[in-house]
């Protein structure tokens, strides 16, 4: 086990280094530098100001120099945000979106895993239809489509809601549920067919044989290995709502990560460009390192080194 996670640790250290370095050469690729947008700025102020970040030296130099803060933690000072680190802006923003991710993630298992058990309980009946209806209609329906007809319906039209800002509980609502949508209906569909399967399974045929309770069977056997498609997919589940929350942020005016962003895009603020890219690729990694740790756990069956299990 310890070989089997330092393994993947270090493949997540690699990956990491890629991301940094596509991150930096992309951000030098661009035409232009930052100050290039603000309105006429003297030669001699634009000089100090590439001279003050950097950005005067060769490429080369910039990047081992990178390389090294951020080996330190140190992401840089922001382009825009006048004497404000970048980790700084990073972590002050990212609650907002923390919260609204880990709701959305917890959600989306939970109804997920639970519409795709009573559709595999009930198989070709009405609950089956309905679910499986749900799940077409989540998939197909993008997260920003969907956050803007919700928005519409519940905020401006009915009044339930706030449409835009973050203030109160009830404003977690509405942009948990357009992240959490899609994820809902991806979930509701592996688990129905991997139950399926694990129902009509032999094994499951010889604990009925034995007398086993119908509890017994389902939380020992059928839940146990129906959610390990499940188990698989929250890596990526959980890419797709931390990314997918850029958009939505924006939609609801969330003063979260996803906004800044956005934001610093716009003012082609390169060193929170990189950051964010960064912060954002460490979040990711980390639940796949997390997610192929737990996946192990759960299904003992899984070999944690190459060749022949003795």
């Amino acid at each position: 086990m310890v070989r089997y996670v330092a393994n993947k640790f270090f493949y997540m250290l690699v990956s990491l280094f890629i991301l940094i370095s596509a991150t930096f050469f992309l951000m030098k690729a661009i035409p232009g530098d930052p100050f290039m947008s603000e309105k006429k700025v003297p030669p001699e102020i634009q000089a100090r100001l590439m001279e003050q970040y950097g950005l005067d030296k060769p490429v080369y130099v910039q990047y081992f120099k990178y390389l090294g803060d951020i080996a330190t933690g140190d992401f840089g000072i922001s382009m825009k945000h006048q004497n404000q680190e970048v980790m700084g802006i990073i972590l002050q923003t990212f609650s907002a979106s923390l919260k609204i991710g880990l709701i959305a993630i917890v959600i989306s298992v939970f109804i997920g895993i639970l519409l795709g058990m009573l559709a595999a309980l009930y198989h070709r009946k009405l609950i089956d239809n309905i679910a499986m209806i749900l799940a077409v209609l989540g998939i197909a329906v993008p997260s920003f489509v969907l956050a803007s007809l919700i928005q519409f319906v519940f905020g401006e039209k009915l009044g339930w809601f706030n449409v835009m800002g973050f203030d109160g509980p009830l404003d977690y609502v509405l942009p948990v549920a357009a992240l959490s949508a899609q994820p809902i209906a991806f979930i509701a569909r592996l688990t129905r067919s991997s139950m399926l399967e694990v129902l009509h399974a032999d094994y499951i045929k010889t604990a009925k044989a034995k007398g086993l309770n119908w509890f017994t069977i389902m939380f020992r056997h059928v839940i146990r290995n129906g959610i390990l498609p499940v188990v698989t997919y929250i890596g990526p589940m959980t890419a797709n709502i931390i990314t997918g929350s850029v958009v939505i942020e924006q939609i609801f005016s969330i003063g979260g990560i996803g906004k800044v962003f956005v934001e610093c895009i716009t003012n082609r603020d390169y060193t929170m460009i990189m950051g964010v890219t960064i912060f954002y690729g460490i979040l990711l990694m980390l639940a796949r390192f997390i997610t192929d740790i737990v996946y192990v756990l759960v299904d003992p069956r899984i070999k944690l080194t190459g060749g022949k299990e003795g």
